[in-house]
């Protein structure tokens, strides 16, 4: 199928951008990647009467690290931050959760706000984010503001941005010091949206515990889902194996997940408890890593 007739903007600035959704409002998209919108495009499950196309606007086509944390901007690629070693080796986590996105050729053209935006909560970027406590800085053409990750995703492909307004960048603190991370997901083939994901960080005490826990599963409800009761069983141990089996039964007897043609709920509760598990047994594999 071909897409519906819309009006097609190039814009080169950002100002022209907001002005652009300011006046079209919610008869406008955004094309940043392209990977999830032209799909959609082509089936016709959108029809927008105006397109904006921000990729001329090379002042979003950047990203940054300090000593505070990552700046991503919004039409920075996967494949680009992927292979950065400086990120890589800052965040391991974002860099396991990049590399399980679809495949080489999706991330060489797909943007990290852009999936964002997207908010598939099948995706591997926004449960990433809500671990890693990320911020998503969100500017229209009257205001800017910044929207924590656990509150920018309020239903399955639907986010806290209005429709005038622009994910201009998502920033990513620092971890702290002795905090380890791991991602992981179960896909019926490789590149596929996963059936069930788990992003795990946490930090290494002095005493040889962790702390700070947060467990963020995707694919198991409309949003991201951080499962706080596995949090609170798990912070303050050493993630011994008989903690990771009761953290295990813990997720697949509380867990309410969705189901859906792919696979069942009860397929999701079991797959997930497993995930998680997989994902606590590597912060404590890398417990030796940091030194604790």
């Amino acid at each position: 199928m071909k897409p519906s007739r819309f009006i097609y903007h190039a814009p080169t600035q950002i100002e022209e951008v907001l002005d652009l959704l300011w006046e079209y409002g919610d008869e406008a998209k955004i094309l940043a990647g392209g990977q999830s919108l032209m799909p959609m495009l082509n089936f016709r499950l959108l029809a927008p009467a105006h397109l904006i196309d921000i990729n001329r606007v090379k002042a979003l086509n950047q990203y940054s690290l300090s000593d505070s944390g990552l700046t991503i901007s919004a039409l920075a690629r996967h494949r680009d931050l992927e292979l950065s070693p400086e990120v890589e080796l800052a965040y391991p986590i974002l860099h396991e959760g990049l590399t399980n996105i679809a495949h080489v050729q999706i991330r060489n053209r797909g943007t990290i706000c852009g999936s964002l935006a997207h908010a598939d909560s099948a995706a591997e970027l926004p449960s990433i984010m809500m671990a890693l406590d990320g911020q998503m800085n969100v500017r229209s053409k009257s205001s800017r503001r910044i929207v924590p990750a656990g509150e920018f995703f309020r239903f399955h492909l639907t986010s806290d941005l209005d429709s005038t307004e622009l994910l201009e960048s998502v920033f990513i603190p620092s971890m702290k010091r002795n905090s380890v991370g791991a991602f992981d997901e179960v896909t019926r083939r490789k590149g596929d949206f996963a059936l069930v994901g788990a992003a795990v960080v946490g930090t290494w005490s002095e005493r040889g515990t962790i702390e700070d826990c947060r467990i963020v599963c995707s694919g198991v409800a409309p949003t991201p889902l951080r499962l706080l009761e596995a949090e609170e069983l798990v912070s303050g141990t050493d993630l011994s194996e008989e903690v990771l089996v009761a953290v295990q039964q813990l997720v697949m007897e509380s867990l309410e997940p969705t189901e859906d043609v792919h696979t069942s709920a009860q397929y999701r509760k079991k797959v997930t408890g497993v995930v998680v598990r997989r994902g606590l047994a590597r912060l404590a594999e890398q417990r030796s890593v940091v030194n604790v």
